[in-house]
């Protein structure tokens, strides 16, 4: 597909997510009140309707489509919270994935133009200078900043595609286990603001400031004397 027909495809894509009511199918309180007629189709359907919620994760993730947390966990209520899990982190990573190159080789004034108009996203890109691969792994676990952003603001630094891939597989691994265990419960959560408490993002927070370990040894080593 050539880079016109990508560039006017993906605007109407999220147009047709807008015009077609895409949020409030995918609101809290619409999944739970289908939950018993999408768990009797995904009986009948298994197959199916993993390939379909998995590719329907990666497209709202690369397109930065509302409703990510809600998916995540309908997948954990429809397949558990291993399948579930593993289910969020592959399709979450190569819909990363495609908004990595999407914004690196098709979108990049634009991109940049955006993160620009932020204070915030500026302070990100700073991050990435010392230790790329361990600053990003530590965004991945501890969601300080949105998932779309994290997505982005790699493309416009030296971070491969290889790192980029390898620190979202690893660090959206606590938080996706986290929210397909929270599914199995879907009739019984009320309000989205409830699904982390303290403890959890403790947990999180802890698990990310051993991914900065590497990166503070660096400036705390003791600088050589010279003669």
């Amino acid at each position: 597909m050539q880079k016109k027909q990508l560039l006017w495809l993906l605007p109407i894509a999220v147009a047709a997510f807008f015009l077609f009511d895409g949020p409030r199918l995918l609101s809290l309180d619409n999944i739970r009140e289908h939950r018993q007629a999408l768990t009797d189709f995904t009986d009948r359907h298994y197959l199916l309707m993993l390939l379909a919620c998995g590719l329907g994760y990666s497209l709202s993730t690369a397109l930065s489509l509302p409703g990510g947390t809600v998916l995540s966990l309908l997948l954990g209520f429809l397949f558990g919270r291993w399948t579930g899990s593993l289910l969020i982190v592959v399709s979450a990573t190569l819909g990363a994935g495609a908004v990595f190159w999407l914004a690196r080789y098709l979108f990049a004034d634009w991109a940049r133009q955006r993160l620009q108009q932020s204070a915030l996203s500026q302070k990100l890109l700073d991050g990435f200078q010392d230790d790329a691969f361990n600053y990003l792994l530590f965004l991945r676990l501890v969601p300080l900043f949105p998932f779309w952003l994290v997505n982005l603001a790699p493309a416009f630094t030296s971070v491969s595609m290889r790192t980029y891939l390898i620190t979202t597989f690893v660090g959206i691994i606590p938080g996706s286990f986290i929210f397909a265990n929270l599914g199995q419960s879907l009739g019984r959560i009320e309000r989205l603001d409830q699904l982390f408490s303290w403890q959890t993002l403790l947990a999180l927070s802890l698990l990310g400031g051993l991914s900065l370990i590497p990166v503070l040894s660096k400036h705390l080593q003791p600088k050589p004397f010279s003669d």
